[in-house]
């Protein structure tokens, strides 16, 4: 693949950019230099990759002169270095082939994931408990907060369901490949026979929309407050600050109930209304383009059982990728980026075959 025509343009736009953003007319907006400095930033690294592979087809063509040098000795080291370097270039040219590959607007974006318990009941709830506890402890890492925005937990500190935002720069672009059917297999904190039950959870990750992706009409909306009450109906809270938000043209309904301020509540239930019609014209979009989409790894299918987690083996298998890893245990105190890169790798690929297959 001859990449070398769009990579000068590339590089011929990053140079422009460069030269921009030390125009004082520029420096002096910040809202402008804000715009470029994050298109630089996205050139940068396809820069970097194209001077490296310069540098290396640079060293290539000098391992090729040598061969008609008439020096055995250095025609021998010359064809292992040239055998050497062949591979590197195309390790790098396979590097620049999958930045150049079209992004997904909504990578950088925060989310909003919806956990609900499916067939296996207690022991779903807790097993949904214990998923949003593994995408905590990654969002720790991660340094990105997490706000529960609703949940429904049982007597015994599972979630019948669990909605929150994760809250950081590319949260999306990571959480993404996690909607789907979780099932676990374990031996039920609730069995005292000590048999091995199947259990099932559904997760939902979806962009965080902003307010100029949706547009609301106050008119659409039916806007309700009660009183918010916790497991086994105990009121967590004396008034009327939970609110229950219904859009009537779609019917969709979204709770919040977590804060005490029915104004906080209110907030972060628009917010995540907002989110909801995002994704349902975004799924609208998907469907149009289903076969096309069909091998693609973050399709976001949440039918589609993705993940058994084996307790009895420490044993975690992801369906659409093949991949088995014997260390659930860490896996489930958030150590996912073992799962998260595979997926990504793989998502790629599909992407640079679908590009190819046109």
């Amino acid at each position: 693949m001859n990449l070398d025509y769009k990579l000068q343009e590339i590089m011929a736009a990053h140079e422009e950019i460069e030269h921009k953003m030390a125009d004082p007319s520029i420096t002096s907006d910040p809202k402008e230099l804000q715009a470029l400095g994050k298109k630089h930033a996205e050139l940068s690294e396809i820069v970097e990759a194209y001077k490296s592979y310069l540098s290396v087809k640079s060293e290539l063509d000098g391992a090729r002169d040598l061969l008609g040098s008439g020096d055995r000795e250095m025609e021998l080291m010359a064809k292992e270095e040239i055998n050497r370097l062949e591979s590197l270039l195309d390790e790098r040219e396979q590097a620049i082939t999958f930045l150049l590959l079209p992004k997904d607007p909504n990578d950088d974006k925060s989310v909003i994931v919806e956990i609900r318990a499916g067939t296996g009941g207690e022991e779903a709830a807790l097993f949904a408990s214990d998923l949003f506890r593994m995408y905590s402890r990654y969002a720790e890492t991660r340094r990105w907060s997490v706000d529960v925005i609703e949940s429904n937990e049982t007597e015994i500190g599972g979630y019948r369901e669990i909605v929150f935002k994760v809250d950081g720069q590319g949260a999306y672009s990571d959480l993404k490949y996690e909607s789907g059917v979780h099932r676990v297999q374990r031996v039920p904190e609730t069995e005292s026979g000590g048999r091995i039950h199947t259990s099932a959870a559904t997760v939902a990750v979806l962009p965080e929309a902003e307010e100029f992706d949706v547009d609301i009409r106050t008119e659409d909306l039916k806007i309700d407050t009660y009183r918010a009450s916790g497991a086994g109906g105990q009121h967590v809270n004396m008034t009327d600050s939970a609110v229950r938000i219904t859009h009537l043209p779609t019917g969709l309904v979204v709770t919040c109930q977590d804060e005490r301020s029915q104004i906080k509540n209110r907030a972060r239930a628009m917010a995540f209304l907002r989110t909801k019609l995002y994704d349902m014209e975004r799924q609208k979009r998907h469907d149009a383009e289903a076969q096309q989409r069909k091998g693609q790894i973050g399709s976001g299918d949440r039918s589609e059982r993705i993940r058994t987690y084996n307790y009895p083996q420490n044993r975690l298998t992801d369906h659409r990728i093949g991949l088995t890893l014997y260390k659930l245990e860490s896996i489930m105190e958030g150590t996912i980026s073992e799962l998260i890169e595979p997926l990504r790798m793989a998502d790629r690929a599909e992407l640079l075959k679908a590009m190819n297959d046109r």
